[in-house]
């Protein structure tokens, strides 16, 4: 049997012990040259990606959000958020509101200067993206977005 693609890129002699092994495999391997390039473009803009997604979610909710909030939606598993927080509100990206109403509860809120670098990589993620996985076409996009979407469905939110 001829060795697959991510056989040949692994320099792996024996063939994978599994499909589902091999898929795994090749998510991670994706996911990691996807992130190493979205890392470096984040980079010149003083950002890492997970601030940036901090960033993005404020811009879309229009309003303050709770920081559990923002946890909630971020793309992937923040253990740090505080920390995150405290670093873009360092950086004068985002700022600390306490509720009025529950002096407990501390809402976060993208500044002009974090929505201004908002703006600055707008295009340059959207045309990331493209040169990434644009090759695809809107069918197989259409068909990894679904597999991918089937794969993570047994799978409670953690």
């Amino acid at each position: 049997m001829a060795a697959t693609r991510l056989q040949r890129d692994l320099k792996k002699k024996r063939p994978f012990e599994s499909a589902a092994q091999e898929a795994a495999l090749n998510l991670l391997r994706t996911s990691d040259r996807l992130q190493h390039r979205f890392v470096r473009l984040f980079r010149q803009h003083g950002v890492t990606p997970a601030q940036y997604n901090i960033l993005r979610i404020l811009r879309g909710e229009g309003q303050p959000l709770p920081i559990l909030e923002i946890a909630s939606r971020t793309v992937t598993v923040v253990p740090g958020i505080t920390g995150l927080v405290d670093r873009l509100q360092q950086a004068g990206l985002v700022e600390r509101i306490r509720c009025e109403q529950d002096r407990r509860v501390i809402y976060v809120a993208v500044t002009p200067k974090g929505m201004d670098i908002l703006a600055a990589l707008d295009r340059p993620v959207v045309e990331l993206h493209e040169k990434l996985l644009g090759h695809l076409g809107q069918k197989d996009l259409k068909e990894l977005n679904r597999l991918l979407a089937k794969a993570r469905a047994p799978w409670p939110d953690e």
